[in-house]
């Protein structure tokens, strides 16, 4: 008997101890599901690959995000989690993972070292990538320097292409909402969620949360200002070239998509069933709708699902239902340097003239005053201004004058006008690309060719990473030693940050390109 008594009480002494060491360890940390025990990772804390929700496999494929398993014991926080289902389609993008599954949704916390009794800004990161590839171990989206901010940045992955969004009859009587696809929106939200609950133990402010992303990831942004699902999930918001602000509005119904899906899938997949479609195996349900001819990719336009989306983006920003929270957007000067030099033949002012005509017809006496063909240099120049605003600007600018007619928090917008230098992965001559402010925005200039980047390069990303910040410790990105930026007012007077090696507020010069494409386009 007295044997086993003192056995009971090494074994309370040895819980006491390991409970103690999780208390004072600052690389351990207790959320609601388990321990977990990261990095020191340069001057911040890293905790990887912890999960968000339960993997969506099996029954769970194409639901709504269910809530993590809890765990016994100490998680291992020191990898990457998986990269959702995704194939090789940017040939710019790098992993850190061990490759993708359908076990994926899982996040990242960054801190600063010392976070003792603090409640720090917390910035949730959304990455980009078309809504068909991409993941939060790129090591141009690590937020270890950028933490270096007092801020704590969180990065997520989430499903994409038909993992994230697709739509079935079946779906929709299954999901218990009436709505299905847009299942990638779900897990951010689900992200989102996690971090209210569990943030704190982090030495994060819930109350106090930024979304930020790029490309696929703004359109994010923009679709969680709108949904009623995010709401009081955050209070500010950043958004890095994009908004689901369509250029052309082509609306679609749930139903009209659901039966598309279902023939698709009869086609490509040899069945609708559900419960067949569950079934397949991730890698082969990637590799058949990946062939030629058979590919079906992200959505060109997020779906009104009736659960997260009640209505088009703009109809609820127009009525002033959207989240409305402080704006900071923005895009790069050259987003259609890509689709320009890629063009065969090569452009000419005779080809631009051509291509203005067709697509413009009667209006194309005004399109080339704003965008001027007067000779070989002037035109390339003047489409792919066309194609970056037709591509990105414009509804990223329909975005802010949203926010700006119907919502009571301040806008800030800029343009990223510095080009980073040539890289041998890519085709020189691009200018300030699309993405190319990721790795400004994070501090991460030297990940990929370290000796490329000039001492220029480097305080534009100090300056940067001190305005997102900024913006994220009080809803405003001034700071002291930092130049002027103005709110954003719409109209002739509209003030754009022009972030680049001489970083400066200027009156917008642009409007005029913006309202007519809005214009004709409406019509």
């Amino acid at each position: 008997m007295r044997i086993q008594i003192e056995k009971l009480a090494l074994l309370l002494s040895a819980s006491v101890a390991v409970a103690a060491a999780q208390q004072s360890s600052p690389l351990q940390v207790k959320t609601e599901t388990g321990v977990v025990e990261g990095k020191v990772h340069g001057s911040s804390r890293a905790f990887l690959g912890i999960p968000y929700a339960a993997p969506p496999v099996g029954e769970l494929r194409w639901k709504a995000p269910a809530p993590p398993v809890a765990w016994q014991g100490v998680r291992d926080a020191t990898k990457f989690g998986a990269r959702c289902m995704q194939g090789n389609i940017f040939d710019d993008m790098v992993f850190r993972d061990q490759g993708p599954s359908e076990d994926c949704l899982m996040l990242n916390v960054w801190t600063p070292a010392n976070v003792a009794k603090k409640r720090l800004p917390v910035m949730v990161w959304i990455h980009g990538g078309g809504f068909v590839a991409g993941a939060s171990s790129e090591p141009r989206q690590d937020g270890a320097t950028l933490a270096e901010q007092d801020v704590i940045v969180v990065s997520m992955n989430y499903r994409m292409g038909i993992f994230g969004f697709f739509e079935l009859p079946e779906l929709i009587t299954d999901s218990g909402n009436n709505a299905a696809g847009n299942y990638g929106l779900l897990d951010q939200v689900a992200t989102l969620q996690w971090v209210k609950k569990n943030i704190a133990a982090f030495g994060g402010d819930p109350g106090n949360v930024t979304i930020f992303g790029e490309s696929a990831g703004s359109f994010s942004v923009s679709e969680l200002m709108a949904s009623p699902l995010a709401k009081g999930l955050f209070q500010r918001a950043i958004g890095e070239s994009g908004a689901d602000f369509p250029a052309k509005a082509t609306l679609t119904t749930l139903e009209e998509r659901a039966k598309e899906s279902a023939e698709y899938a009869k086609k490509v997949l040899g069945t609708d069933s559900l419960k067949e479609l569950r079934a397949i195996p991730a890698d082969k349900l990637l590799e058949t709708v990946s062939k030629p001819g058979s590919e079906r990719r992200g959505p060109s336009m997020v779906v009104v699902d009736g659960y997260f989306l009640p209505k088009p983006v703009p109809e609820i920003f127009a009525t002033g239902a959207q989240n409305d929270v402080p704006l900071l957007a923005g895009w790069n000067r050259d987003e259609g340097s890509g689709a320009v030099l890629s063009a065969k033949p090569p452009l000419t002012a005779a080809s631009v003239k051509e291509l203005g005509e067709k697509e413009f017809k009667d209006n194309s006496a005004e399109f080339f005053k704003l965008y001027p063909a007067s000779d070989d240099a002037t035109a390339v120049r003047s489409w792919e201004d066309f194609a970056g605003d037709r591509f990105i600007a414009l509804g990223t600018w329909k975005w802010m004058e949203a926010e700006s007619a119907t919502g009571k928090s301040p806008v800030y917008r800029y343009r990223f006008d510095e080009a980073p230098p040539d890289d041998p992965s890519r085709q020189p001559g691009m200018g300030a690309f699309h993405s190319g402010e990721i790795e400004y925005v994070f501090g991460t200039l030297e990940w990929r060719i370290p000796t490329l980047w000039k001492s220029q390069d480097k305080a534009l990303s100090e300056l940067m990473r001190k305005y997102w910040a900024n913006f994220a410790k009080n809803g405003n990105p001034n700071g002291a030693g930092l130049p002027q930026w103005p709110t954003y007012k719409p109209g002739g007077d509209a003030q754009v940050m022009h972030l680049s090696g001489q970083s400066k507020a200027a009156k917008d010069g642009q409007r005029g390109r913006y309202e007519f494409l809005r214009k004709t386009w409406e019509r």
